[in-house]
């Protein structure tokens, strides 16, 4: 097996790629994320995303433009009806004093817009104000989760339908947007493979389950999503970006930092794509 590292070119544009993980993460190095990206160079990005689901940038100091024009390299921009900058419209502060005002909410593994029936297809996350320690996001694998699950979860998931329920932040910005129900298990679009794919810090629940049959399953869900071995832990830095595919699991922040103001600082890439399932022949 051949040991990738950051002092060795790894692709044929020169990019260095470090692996977190087998299956989810890595770090990539010999780019500037400030200077426009050539055709060769976002293929090849975007075939990384693809391959280790979340991908982590050391010492980039872009700015706000900048880290919009990288984003657009993959689609077109979303502006999430919660508000963004004054002068960024389409970039959303996430900030630790917002947390505090949805403290019923608490903290829970999550994927991006998924209240939507087209939700986003990644995230470019900036790091602005960090802690010194503390603060790391988590990514986890939803297709490796899927695997490990034991059987009887797995058939009692397999036609499931979830609700994602945002529609209280959503009065409160002055949206309205039906509640749509998404498959528990959706089949990724470019890829092909099976993704567990919940959000569960909005209220989900299991279509055509008793609300304590959808909570009691559920929880089982979440105590495999929680298993380390399907996790790519990013401990940020001055300067760091996290480009991730939104479609292939999920991700959570972890809050051990205290009342440290930590800020960073999203960009939502928008997909077209429905998330649906896709039945493979025996």
């Amino acid at each position: 097996m051949t040991t990738q590292t950051l002092d060795r070119p790894t692709t044929g544009t020169g990019l260095e790629v470090r692996p977190y993980g087998p299956t989810i993460g890595a770090e990539i190095g010999g780019i500037d994320l400030g200077q426009p990206l050539d055709k060769a160079t976002r293929e090849e990005l975007y075939a990384l995303l693809l391959k280790h689901k979340v991908l982590f940038f050391r010492d980039q100091a872009i700015d706000r433009d900048q880290q919009l024009a990288f984003a657009r390299n993959f689609g077109e921009l979303y502006a999430h009806p919660s508000g963004g900058l004054q002068s960024h419209r389409i970039i959303q502060p996430i900030a630790s004093e917002d947390f505090k005002k949805y403290a019923d909410r608490g903290n829970h593994w999550h994927t991006d817009t998924s209240w939507r029936l087209n939700p986003s297809l990644g995230a470019v996350l900036r790091a602005v104000d960090i802690p010194e320690t503390g603060g790391d996001t988590i990514w986890a694998d939803g297709g490796a989760i899927l695997r490990g699950l034991p059987d009887d979860l797995r058939a009692a998931i397999d036609d499931a339908y979830v609700i994602h329920d945002f529609q209280d932040a959503l009065a409160k910005a002055g949206e309205i947007y039906p509640l749509v129900a998404h498959p528990l298990i959706r089949t990724h679009p470019e890829t092909g493979e099976d993704i567990l794919w919940v959000n569960f810090s909005l209220k989900p629940r299991i279509v055509d389950l008793a609300p304590e049959d959808s909570k009691a399953l559920l929880a089982r869900v979440y105590d495999e999503i929680k298993k380390p071995e399907y996790h790519a832990r990013f401990r940020w830095a001055k300067n760091s970006v996290a480009f991730w595919d939104n479609r292939a699991g999920v991700h959570y922040a972890v809050r051990d930092y205290g009342d440290y103001p930590r800020v960073m600082e999203r960009v939502l890439i928008a997909s077209d794509d429905v998330p649906h399932r896709v039945r493979k022949a025996a």
